[in-house]
C-alpha cells in the first residue's frame, strides 16, 4: 500500500483531481464579480452616479439600472451556488469511491496475512479500523486538493478585491495571518500527537472488550467481573485523559482564531471610517470591503480546519498502513491467479530438511525429509506439541516453512497459487469455522471459487460492475452462478444433488438435517408435491395416534375443542400469522379489546390476568433475579415485578375497565396461559367454551372482511400451513405436556411414516436452510465437525487432509465416519493427523512424529 495518503489519492484519482481543480479555477471570476456588483449597486445605482444611458442598445434609467444590477447579482449567486453544488457532489463521489477502494484494499490485505498473524491480531482491532477509522478518510480524499485550491482561491479573490479598494485596508486584513500561520501549526502538532494516542487507546479498549466477550464463560465461572470492569474503567480513563488534553488545546486554537478574526474589523471601522469621513474612500467601497472580509473569514477558517484535518487523516492513514503490513504476507498473484491444475503423476509431497518455528521462537520441528504418496492413505500420529498440527497446515500451505523446502507434484508450495491447492487438496481441522448463513451456504462454500460468466448481463449488473471497477473492487456478483459443474465433472443439476447427498451421507449428517427439517418450514414456492406428501403423512400419523399405544401423546387441532396445550392467544387465533403475535402488543390493541368485549371475554380475561399477577408476585418475589425459574415458569420478568405489585395495590378495591394500560398488562398475562403446562385452574371449562365460540366469531369476521389488517392462516385439516413447521403440519396438533417420552415416541412414529412415503430427502432439503448462527453457534460441536467434513467432501478432492477433524465426536461415531471417508477416498489420497494410534488401523502407511522427528511405524 502507498505510504502516504496523497500518493494513494494521486495514484487513483489524478484525473478527477485535475477536473475538480479546473472547475474550481473556473468559479473564481464569478466569485469576484459577486463582490464587485454590490459596490456598483450602492455607489452607482442607488447613489445615482455614472449611470449609463443605454446597455446593449436599450435605454437605461436609475431604477432599471438598479434592477438590472440586482438581477445580475442574483444570477451570480445562482451560478456560484450551482458550481459549489457540482463541486461538492463530485468531491463526495470521488471520496466515497476512494473510501470503498481503501476498505476493499485493507480487506484484501487481511486475506494475505500469514496465519500466525491472526494469533496476535484480534477482530476487535481489525474490524473497527476497516469500518470506523477509515470513515474520515473518505471525506478528506474528495477534497484533498480541491478544498485548499477552492478556499485558497476564494481567499485570494477576496484579498485582491480588498486591496483593489484600498491598499491599507488590504494590509489590515492580512497583518495577523503570519502570526496565525506560525502559532496554529505548533499547537495542532500537539493535538495530532494526542489524537494518535487516542486511536491506539481506543483500539486497545476494543481489543479488551472483544477478549472479554469471547471469554464470557470464564468471567462468570471465576467471578472476575469486578476485575474486568476495573480493566475497562482503566482504559476508558486513559481515553478520557487524552481527550481532555485534546479539548483544552483544540478549543484554545479556536479561541485564538476567533479573537484574531475580530481584531481585524477594528482596523476597518477605525481607519476605513476615517478615510470615508475624509472623502478618500467611498461608503460603498467600505461596505463592500466589510462584506468581503466577512466572507473572507469563512475560507480562512476552512483552510485552518483543512490543515487540522489533513494532519489527523495523515496520522490515521499511516497507522492503518502500518497495521495492515505484515512480514511474510502472501503475494497478490497467488490469490488472483487463474485456477491451476497440477500434474499429479509427478508425485505427492516431498519435504527437504523441512522446519517450522513461530515468531522466531522455539522450533516446532526441524530438518524433516519425507515423501507422501498422494494416492495412498497415510496416517501421521503425534502427541500434542509434537508439531503434527503445524505439519498438516504446512501440507495445505496455510503455513509457510521457515527452513527447508516443501513441494507438491514437483512444484514448490510457496510458488503455487491458492487455486492449485484448493483444486486438489481438501483440508478439515478440529476448529473448522462455519460462516453465518444456512447449512446449505456452508456446505457449498468450497465451490465458490470463481463466478461463471453470465450469458447476458442486465443493466443493473453492468452499472454495479462499472462502479466496482471505478473503485478498484471485485466485479463478481456474490449472488451469481459460482458452481462449475463441468469442473466438478458433473453432468447436470441432478448429479450435483447426488454429490451433495453423498457428502451428507458420508459425514453422517443426514439425521441431523432430518431433525432440523422437521423443525423448519417450507420457504420455496414450488413445493406442491412435498405439501401433498406431508398431508398424506398427516393422515397416516393421525390414524396411528388414535391407537391405544399413542393416545394422549398429541392433542390435535380441533375447531370445536379447546386445545389445552396451546396458549389462550393461540386458541383464539387458531392459526398462524405473517409475524409472531406478541402478547403485550396484542393486549394493548384497541381492535383486540373491542373483539373481546363483543365476545363477552374482556372482563373475565382482565380478572384472570390480575389473579395470575397475584400468583406470580407471591411466588417469585423472593427468587433470585438470575434464577432460571423466571425463564421456565414466570410470566413476569424480575425487573417488572415492582410494576405489577403496584398494579395489584392500585386495583385492590376493584379494576377500572377503562384503564387501558392497566387492563392491557393483565390481558397480556392471560394470553400466555397454557392450561396443560401451567395448571393454575384459571381457564375453566366455561371460559374454554367461550374462547372456542370467540374463535369462530373471529374467523367469520375475517372472512367477511378480507382486507383486515390481521391475516390468519387458520388450522384446517385438509390444508398445508406454510407458517407451521413440517413437524407441526404432520402432527396437526401439539405434543401433550408432561407425557413421559412423548417427544421420542412421536418422533419415531413420524420417522416411520416419512420412511414409508419416501419423504426423508425432501425434509433434509428443508434442513439445509437451517441457520447455523454466528460461527455455527446454533449447532453442537459434533454437528459443526460433521458439516465441516461434508463441506470438503463436496469437492471430492484428490487428497483429503483430516487434522484432528473428528475429535469432537464419540469414538464409535468418529470411527464410523473415518471408515466412510476411507471408502469414499478409495483410489484417492487421505492423510490423517491424529494423537491416537488406534485410528491409523488399516492405513497404507503410518508415521509417528515426536521430538522433532518423523519415523515410520508401518508400511502396508
Amino acid at each position: 500500500m502507498d505510504s502516504s495518503i496523497f500518493k494513494f489519492i494521486l495514484r487513483h484519482t489524478k484525473r478527477d483531481q485535475i477536473l475538480i481543480l479546473a472547475l474550481t479555477v473556473f468559479s473564481f471570476p464569478f466569485v469576484y464579480a459577486s463582490l464587485e456588483v454590490p459596490k456598483l449597486i450602492i455607489n452607482n445605482a442607488i447613489g445615482g452616479v455614472d449611470i449609463p444611458e443605454q446597455l446593449f442598445g436599450w435605454p437605461v434609467d436609475q431604477v432599471s439600472y438598479l434592477f438590472l444590477l440586482c438581477g445580475l447579482f442574483l444570477g451570480l449567486v445562482l451560478i456560484n451556488g450551482a458550481i459549489k453544488y457540482v463541486l461538492n457532489v463530485y468531491r463526495g463521489v470521488v471520496g466515497e469511491r476512494m473510501l470503498r477502494r481503501l476498505r476493499y484494499d485493507l480487506f484484501c490485505q487481511v486475506l494475505r496475512f500469514p496465519l500466525p498473524r491472526f494469533k496476535r491480531l484480534s477482530q476487535g482491532e481489525v474490524i473497527p479500523i476497516i469500518t470506523a477509522e477509515t470513515e474520515p478518510l473518505g471525506g478528506f480524499i474528495g477534497e484533498a486538493f480541491a478544498l485548499p485550491a477552492f478556499q485558497g482561491g476564494i481567499l485570494l479573490t477576496y484579498l485582491f478585491f480588498i486591496f483593489n479598494q484600498d491598499p491599507l485596508l488590504g494590509a489590515a486584513a492580512t497583518v495577523l495571518y503570519p502570526f496565525q500561520l506560525y502559532i496554529i501549526p505548533k499547537l495542532q502538532r500537539r493535538v495530532n500527537q494526542l489524537g494518535k494516542q487516542r486511536v491506539l487507546a481506543a483500539r486497545q479498549l476494543g481489543d479488551r472488550i472483544g477478549d472479554t466477550i469471547s471469554g464470557i464463560r470464564e468471567v462468570h465461572a471465576n467471578d472476575t467481573s469486578h476485575y474486568e470492569r476495573a480493566e475497562i474503567s482503566s482504559r476508558l480513563g486513559r481515553i478520557f485523559e487524552i481527550r481532555f488534553e485534546i479539548y483544552k488545546k483544540k478549543f484554545f486554537i479556536k479561541f485564538l482564531n476567533n479573537f484574531l478574526a475580530q481584531v481585524t474589523p477594528f482596523f476597518f471601522y477605525s481607519a476605513g471610517g476615517y478615510y470615508v469621513i475624509q472623502g478618500e474612500l467611498s461608503l460603498g467601497a467600505l461596505v463592500a470591503v466589510l462584506a468581503a472580509y466577512k466572507d473572507l473569514n469563512a475560507p480562512w477558517k476552512e483552510l485552518l480546519k483543512y490543515y487540522q484535518t489533513k494532519e489527523d487523516v495523515r496520522i490515521k492513514y499511516e497507522q492503518v498502513v502500518e497495521m495492515f503490513e505484515a512480514e511474510g504476507m502472501m503475494e497478490p498473484k497467488l490469490l488472483d491467479a487463474p485456477r491451476l491444475s497440477l500434474d499429479l503423476s509427478q508425485g505427492g509431497w516431498k519435504a527437504t530438511r523441512l522446519g517450522y518455528s513461530e515468531d522466531e521462537g522455539e522450533s516446532r520441528f526441524g530438518r524433516l525429509s519425507f515423501e507422501l504418496d498422494i494416492t495412498r492413505h497415510n496416517a501421521l500420529i503425534g502427541a500434542e506439541g509434537s508439531g503434527r498440527h503445524e505439519l498438516g497446515e504446512l501440507l495445505v500451505r496455510l503455513l509457510m516453512p521457515t527452513q527447508g523446502g516443501l513441494a507438491l507434484a514437483g512444484a514448490e508450495l510457496d510458488q503455487l497459487p491458492e487455486s492449485a491447492m484448493a483444486n486438489h487438496v481438501g483440508y478439515v481441522a478440529a476448529g473448522a469455522h462455519l460462516f453465518s448463513g444456512s447449512i446449505r451456504d456452508n456446505l457449498l462454500y468450497p465451490l465458490r471459487n470463481r463466478e461463471l460468466e453470465p450469458a447476458e448481463a442486465d443493466a443493473d449488473r453492468e452499472r454495479m460492475q462499472l462502479r466496482a471497477r471505478q473503485s478498484g473492487n471485485s466485479t463478481q456478483d456474490p449472488a451469481g452462478d459460482w458452481f462449475d459443474l463441468d469442473g466438478l465433472e458433473l453432468a447436470d443439476q441432478q448429479a450435483f444433488k447426488a454429490r451433495i447427498q453423498q457428502a451428507i451421507d458420508t459425514a453422517d449428517l443426514g439425521q441431523d438435517l432430518f431433525q432440523m427439517g422437521l423443525a423448519g418450514r417450507l420457504e420455496q414456492q414450488d413445493c406442491d408435491q412435498i405439501e401433498q406428501q406431508v398431508l398424506q403423512a398427516r393422515q397416516l400419523i393421525r390414524e396411528q395416534l388414535s391407537e391405544p399405544d399413542y393416545q394422549d401423546l398429541v392433542e390435535p387441532f380441533d375447531w370445536h375443542r379447546y386445545n389445552t396445550n396451546l396458549t389462550v392467544q393461540e386458541n383464539i387465533l387458531f392459526g398462524t400469522t405473517d409475524s409472531p403475535r406478541d402478547s403485550q402488543t396484542e393486549a394493548a390493541s384497541p381492535t383486540v379489546r373491542q373483539f373481546l368485549e363483543q365476545a363477552g371475554l374482556y372482563e373475565s380475561f382482565v380478572k384472570i390476568g390480575r389473579k395470575v399477577t397475584e400468583i406470580m408476585v407471591d411466588l417469585f418475589s423472593d427468587v433470585e433475579p438470575d434464577s432460571d425459574l423466571f425463564e421456565r415458569f414466570s410470566f413476569i420478568h424480575h425487573e417488572d415485578l415492582p410494576d405489577y405489585r403496584a398494579l395489584l395495590n392500585k386495583t385492590a378495591e376493584g379494576i377500572d375497565l377503562e384503564d387501558v394500560e392497566c387492563c392491557g398488562k393483565f390481558l397480556a398475562l392471560t394470553f400466555q396461559l397454557c392450561p396443560a403446562r401451567h395448571r393454575l385452574g384459571l381457564i375453566d371449562s366455561t371460559i374454554q367454551q367461550q374462547i372456542v365460540q370467540a374463535r369462530h366469531k373471529l374467523a367469520k369476521q375475517l372472512a367477511d372482511n378480507p382486507d383486515a389488517d390481521l391475516q390468519i392462516d387458520f388450522f384446517e385439516l385438509e390444508r398445508f400451513n406454510r407458517r407451521l413447521s413440517l413437524m407441526d403440519n404432520m402432527l396437526f396438533g401439539r405434543l401433550a405436556y408432561g407425557q413421559a417420552s412423548a417427544r421420542r415416541r412421536v418422533t419415531e412414529l413420524v420417522h416411520q411414516v416419512v420412511g414409508q412415503l419416501g419423504l426423508e430427502e425432501s425434509i433434509q432439503q428443508v434442513g439445509l436452510d437451517y441457520q447455523v448462527g454466528t460461527a455455527g453457534s446454533r449447532l453442537s460441536q459434533a454437528q459443526r465437525q460433521k458439516l465441516a467434513l461434508a463441506r470438503v467432501l463436496i469437492k471430492q478432492p484428490d487428497v483429503l487432509i483430516l487434522n484432528d477433524a473428528l475429535n469432537g465426536l464419540d469414538p464409535n461415531t468418529e470411527q464410523r465416519l473415518l471408515d466412510n471417508v476411507r471408502r469414499l477416498q478409495a483410489g484417492r489420497g487421505l492423510i490423517l493427523l491424529s494423537g491416537r494410534v488406534e485410528q491409523a488401523s488399516g492405513f497404507d502407511r503410518v508415521l509417528e512424529m515426536g521430538h522433532g522427528e518423523l519415523r515410520e511405524l508401518q508400511t502396508a
